[in-house]
């Protein structure tokens, strides 16, 4: 056990002291606000909405970062962090705030691959100048053995973006093969190109099309101009500043949980939790049944109950760090998208579903959009269930298909919730 860096903790929470001030600092302890009429500017279904363009942009600014993952089996995954906070919303807010000008969000490798605000762009890009060390070797390598293709590369953006990949491929003097031995992507040398140059920070995404595929260009032609403007960070004013987004998002934990949401090492990590104690940002608190160092952001609240009930994505902040998740919430939870098929426990896509300050059930979901179908392909219980999570669960799957325009849930026969909940889902039908 690591001693605690600065003061000793004067403060004791118990453990549901911590797990209702997580869902708090999560937007995830209050009941959802209550739907209002579908306009018809929205373009989309008429679906009832909750959220306005600002509540999303608030729901952004709380969780400091959405991670964008390409599978689409339900949703996109940075789509479904705000559904589950605000219920049904216009999707195309997002769509907006990535890819026109002004730009509220932007592409980069935060907590993997995600949607942060410009500013926390900025903040990342001491990463971007370490590329040879922070990128992994498929891409950085392309810099040493591809050089002329990167160049190559640089110049087709710079003169017809923005492009897809397929798009600059198209426009080269020189046609690549992909690297069939490579772990991982099947990247051409091209593509390798680009993400290196995305990962520098010379390129970002203008947007994605609709098929997913990003849309590069310079970045001193995506980001605004007073981002652009603004002076370079250092590298530990930038890691501290990250690890307060964090800890603020976070409410309470550990160094290891503020170092994961952006992907930073641990050491420096610990040495921006110590300056943020220092300064009173950050206190450390003794969290009882938690054996490891724990902190609490000023900005912090416990609500004496936490009443939400929804669906979290496998990609949601609030599942991010998964030792975290066990210890507040009870719940042992991995994605099982790469586990074969035979070996999974639970399902491909599974979502947790959250029930006041209880993780009570998860379900294995698939949007069936030819059909138009939710389909809940298998529904298992976790250690908080209640007589009532049935009738709760249908509730939400009912307001999940209705936001993803599909017409009916049907549940598989297909783990221990699933009868109860089938019947649940039929009552509302």
């Amino acid at each position: 056990m690591h001693s605690s860096p600065g003061p000793r903790p004067t403060r004791t929470m118990t453990l549901g002291q911590a797990r209702r001030t997580a869902l708090a600092a999560q937007g995830l302890a209050a009941s959802r606000p209550e739907p209002h009429p579908a306009t018809p500017t929205t373009g989309t279904t008429d679906v009832p909405r909750t959220a306005s363009t600002a509540r999303v942009h608030r729901v952004v600014e709380r969780l400091g970062l959405l991670q964008i993952d390409s599978v689409n089996v339900l949703a996109r995954a940075h789509l479904v962090p705000v559904f589950s906070r605000l219920g049904p919303y216009d999707t195309a807010v997002l769509d907006r705030a990535s890819s026109r000008a002004p730009r509220r969000l932007v592409e980069y490798w935060a907590h993997e691959a995600s949607l942060v605000p410009p500013g926390t762009y900025r903040l990342l890009e001491w990463r971007q100048r370490r590329y040879a060390t922070e990128a992994w070797g498929s891409v950085r390598s392309a810099a040493t053995e591809h050089g002329s293709v990167v160049d190559e590369v640089r110049d087709v953006v710079r003169v017809h973006g923005p492009l897809t990949a397929a798009e600059v491929e198209q426009r080269l003097t020189t046609v690549h093969q992909r690297d069939t031995g490579a772990w991982g992507w099947n990247w051409t040398v091209a593509k390798r190109a680009l993400e290196l140059l995305f990962f520098a920070g010379e390129v970002t995404s203008a947007g994605r099309t609709a098929t997913f595929a990003r849309r590069y260009d310079l970045t001193e032609r995506v980001l605004p101009a007073a981002v652009l403007a603004a002076p370079a960070v250092e590298e530990r004013d930038a890691v501290r500043s990250l690890v307060e987004i964090a800890a603020r998002a976070h409410g309470v934990g550990t160094v290891r949980c503020f170092a994961d949401y952006f992907r930073l090492r641990t050491a420096p990590a610990r040495a921006a939790v110590e300056e943020l104690v220092e300064d009173g940002v950050v206190e450390p608190v003794v969290v009882r049944g938690w054996d490891r160092p724990t902190f609490v952001h000023r900005d912090a609240r416990t609500p004496r109950t936490a009443r939400a009930r929804t669906l979290l994505s496998p990609f949601d902040p609030l599942v991010f760090e998964r030792r975290r998740l066990a210890e507040l919430f009870g719940t042992h939870y991995r994605i099982e998208i790469y586990v074969p098929a035979p070996q999974r426990r639970h399902g491909y896509y599974v979502l947790p579903f959250l029930e006041g300050e209880h993780v009570t059930a998860r379900v294995d979901l698939k949007a069936d959009r030819q059909a138009k179908v939710l389909r809940v392909l298998s529904a298992h219980t976790d250690p908080g269930v209640t007589p009532e999570t049935p009738r709760h669960l249908a509730a939400e799957l009912w307001t999940l298909a209705r936001w993803l325009d599909l017409d009916d849930v049907l549940v598989v026969e297909d783990g221990d919730l699933a009868p109860a909940l089938r019947r649940a889902v039929a009552a509302r039908d």
